[in-house]
């Protein structure tokens, strides 16, 4: 069993294993990913199964995700979606299973496989699996011997091979079958090998796409350690996604062609000293000609859920009816019907409400990247303190209010334009 990481070629590296034994007709083999769609997707693995193995003369089923091979054998895709998915594959045996990104399963799925990967094809039962770094994740603590202290693979130990048992939930480890064997008769151990693998092991994309490594250096901080540098043991934490050193200080904003004003909403008051509820926090941003950003202005406060919508109102007309609203809508019916109330106060003001939807990491990841460009202007006022604070603090920090407001803001711009119909006040 080997596992192969790498920021590219891993899925395509999966589909030649099989191509070793399609001449010999009980083999088969079955490649995992999470979903469905996944396997589906524009240019993921079934597209590039049928660009390789149409060439060689095998027939595609789409509808059944397999590829039948001249002599029989059979490659096919499955997706292992929920944790009860692995119990459709009682009682089969498949000499070659593989997992492409390894870090998307769990324990319980991983090992209830090992069970299947029987073979009476004459093939020795295979694992093959690719897999980036997660240092949260089972698979770091299955791999800690190839990863050295700094969180990165050892170059001397890429390719050597260990042996493991599992014995409940505990995985034990021996340099030798024969070691396993004698401290635990009647195991039955698994060779396993971890390879090393990295951009610049892929010549042929560095050369027909330069532009790729460029797209995997403007990723934010955590993303980039972890896909480009290959780095198992960075989390994200404070100042992994803002540094105010970051940001180009202004004392006027420079012109812009949209702007918008995001709100993340709290209807909470401070009753007394010790409580520290979360603000309800509206961030003006604009977009340059040019495509940079400017934050202008950052309204925080905390109070009723009532004078929070006065307040909203109030700033949108101190903001003038060129800066678009943009609101968080909540999940649920609630959610929904304050957007609407919401939308309705503002009628005369370009208003978007839009389903918060996806972790606070995920949705401040492209302002990050944009920040850390030094695309992104803060005009000086007596805000700016707290607002670096905070951002300087996620997503460590006790408050994210006016970074959820800000990442929010950016989204809207970064979109393409569009054109939005203005709500009329009643009367007109």
């Amino acid at each position: 069993m080997a596992a192969l990481r790498g920021a590219v070629s891993k899925t395509f590296a999966l589909l030649l294993n099989p191509l070793y034994h399609v001449e010999n007709g009980k083999f088969g083999c079955v490649t995992f990913r999470r979903t469905t769609k996944q396997v589906t997707s524009e240019g993921g693995l079934w597209d590039t199964a049928s660009d390789l193995y149409s060439e060689i003369g095998a027939r595609g089923n789409q509808q059944a995700l397999t590829w039948t091979f001249q002599s029989g054998a059979k490659v096919g895709f499955a997706h292992m979606e929920h944790e009860k998915n692995r119990f459709d594959w009682q009682g089969a045996q498949i000499p070659l299973i593989q997992f492409d990104e390894l870090t998307h399963f769990t324990w319980k799925q991983f090992v209830y496989m090992l069970s299947r990967n029987r073979s009476v094809s004459g093939v020795p039962g295979q694992i093959r699996a690719t897999l980036n770094p997660d240092p949260d994740h089972w698979a770091r603590r299955f791999i800690d011997w190839w990863i050295g202290d700094d969180g990165y693979a050892i170059p001397e130990r890429s390719g050597i091979v260990r042996y493991f048992i599992v014995k409940g939930d505990d995985v034990i480890w021996g340099d030798s079958r024969e070691e396993l064997e004698e401290d635990h008769p009647g195991s039955l151990p698994k060779s396993f090998t971890f390879i090393r693998s990295r951009l610049e092991d892929n010549q042929i994309l560095m050369k027909s796409d330069p532009g790729y490594l460029a797209n995997l250096q403007a990723m934010p901080r955590v993303e980039r350690a972890q896909l480009l540098d290959g780095n198992w043991n960075i989390r994200p934490s404070a100042g992994m996604y803002f540094k105010r050193s970051d940001f180009q200080v202004v004392d006027v904003a420079p012109p812009c062609k949209r702007w918008v004003r995001a709100w993340d909403q709290a209807g909470t008051q401070k009753k007394q000293e010790s409580d520290d509820p979360d603000w309800t926090a509206g961030v003006k941003m604009g977009k340059t000609d040019d495509g940079r950003y400017v934050i202008e202005h950052v309204e925080r406060f905390r109070d009723t859920p009532g004078a929070v919508d006065r307040a909203i109102l109030n700033t949108a007309s101190q903001d003038g009816k060129k800066t678009a609203v943009r609101l968080a809508q909540d999940p649920g019916q609630a959610g929904k019907s304050q957007a609407s109330a919401q939308t309705r106060m503002l009628a005369g003001y370009t208003v978007k409400s839009k389903p918060v939807t996806g972790d606070k990491e995920t949705r401040a990841k492209p302002l990050s990247s944009q920040v850390e460009a030094g695309n992104v202007m803060v005009v000086r006022g007596k805000w700016n303190e707290a607002f670096f604070t905070e951002m300087e603090n996620f997503p460590e920090g006790g408050h994210d209010d006016q970074v959820d407001a800000a990442s929010d803001a950016f989204d809207e711009l970064s979109q393409k334009e569009r054109t939005v119909t203005m709500l009329k006040p009643k009367g007109f």
